[in-house]
């Protein structure tokens, strides 16, 4: 039987103790058991020593945050409520034929004033034009005939039932006449109202159907400023209100609204609005793109710069002021303008310290230590919002 050698038996001692420590469980660094030992032994031991004493010394508590309030001058001022718009006629009309013709006279061309009855065009009407005469004529005799039997009647010598004759065909020649005439009429395009010529897409001696537009007229005095209103406007406007309106060229003009819509759009949840300029001299012509500013009631509201507002914690916009007890407080705003002086703010108590600086730092319910502005900045809110009522 051979014989195990020396270095077989000792590896094959160190495998069996090295099963031996892995079945413990203890696989921490050498040293570190020992210490943890150590550590709960000397945590025993004080434990075991004198207690301290219970109360012990409070902590400092940290430094209130400063911040620049200031209590800004209330004015009254009108709500400014801005809208897009463009301008529009008053009138429009298209004018066509009611008969098919060839076209004899066209006295108007664009560009043109005319008043209402004013002949836009005509039609050539030979044979009814003579109906016309020759109805005419007839009136002419049968009132004759009438007036000679009238005469004879009152002499005795004519019977009633020839003078009832003769007023029958007084009143068919009448008739006739009217006739005649309502049949040249439909030859004839006259103005509806007054107004300006547009459009004239037709020439002289060309031919027209039945019902072919002839001309487009508009009535541009007063021209409409036509904007749409949102439905949380609505109730600060009223019909008779002033309203200032600024067209594209930054030509300025003033109106009064004539028409409020009652029926909201159902794609945009908005009212029309309708504003009157005078245009006498045409000098505004209908399409021209136009902000319409409307003003409300006037009230009580603060002139304020952009940098003061901020959000709240529900995400709605306002401003952070501080109150009798130096805590922080949040108040929703409510927008009555937007001037190149700063925002005109409304909803804001009387006795509101507004936080002017450092604001953002701070949140609803903190205490701080207030601090007035200086009194340069004071002085810039109270020049702002005076320019802002001039």
């Amino acid at each position: 039987m051979p014989k195990i050698r020396f270095h077989k038996l000792a590896a094959i001692a160190v495998l069996i103790g090295f099963a031996a420590w892995m079945a413990t469980g203890e696989f921490s660094s050498v040293g570190s058991a020992a210490d943890h030992k150590k550590a709960a032994d000397a945590g025993k031991a004080t434990q075991s020593g004198a207690e301290k004493p219970k109360t012990a010394e409070a902590e400092p508590k940290a430094a209130l945050r400063t911040v620049a309030v200031v209590t800004p001058p209330r004015k009254t001022y009108a709500r400014a409520i801005r809208i897009s718009g463009l301008t529009e006629a008053d009138k429009r009309a298209v004018l066509a034929t009611r008969v098919a013709g060839v076209i004899d006279k066209l006295p108007v061309k664009q560009g043109d004033h005319v008043k209402t009855g004013d002949l836009v065009l005509m039609l050539a009407a030979e044979e009814k034009i003579s109906n016309v005469d020759n109805a005419r004529q007839l009136l002419v005799q049968r009132q004759a005939e009438l007036d000679a039997a009238l005469r004879l009647m009152k002499t005795g010598n004519l019977p009633k039932l020839q003078l009832d004759t003769a007023r029958s065909n007084l009143t068919a020649a009448q008739s006739m006449l009217e006739t005649a005439q309502a049949e040249l009429d439909r030859n004839e395009v006259k103005a509806p109202f007054d107004g300006v010529i547009d459009r004239v897409p037709v020439e002289l001696g060309s031919s027209v159907m039945q019902g072919g537009e002839v001309a487009t007229i508009l009535k541009l005095d007063p021209v409409i400023a036509r904007g749409e209103i949102s439905e949380r406007d609505l109730r600060y406007i009223k019909i008779g209100d002033e309203a200032n309106v600024r067209l594209v060229n930054d030509q300025k003009v003033t109106g009064t609204v004539r028409y409020i819509s009652r029926d909201a759009s159902s794609q945009t949840r908005t009212f029309r609005v309708e504003v009157a300029i005078p245009n006498g001299d045409g000098s505004i012509p209908a399409g021209m793109t136009a902000e319409i500013t409307l003003s409300a009631e006037p009230t009580d509201a603060v002139l304020l710069p952009r940098s003061v507002v901020t959000l709240g914690d529900k995400g709605d916009l306002g401003i952070r002021a501080v109150g009798k007890d130096d805590k922080v407080a949040f108040f929703p705003i409510d927008l009555v303008d937007d001037t190149p002086h700063g925002l005109v703010l409304g909803g804001i108590p009387q006795d509101a310290r507004i936080i002017v600086a450092g604001q953002e730092l701070v949140k609803e319910g903190d205490p701080v230590k207030p601090v007035e502005a200086d009194q340069a900045t004071f002085n810039k809110l109270v020049s702002e919002a005076t320019a802002g009522t001039q």
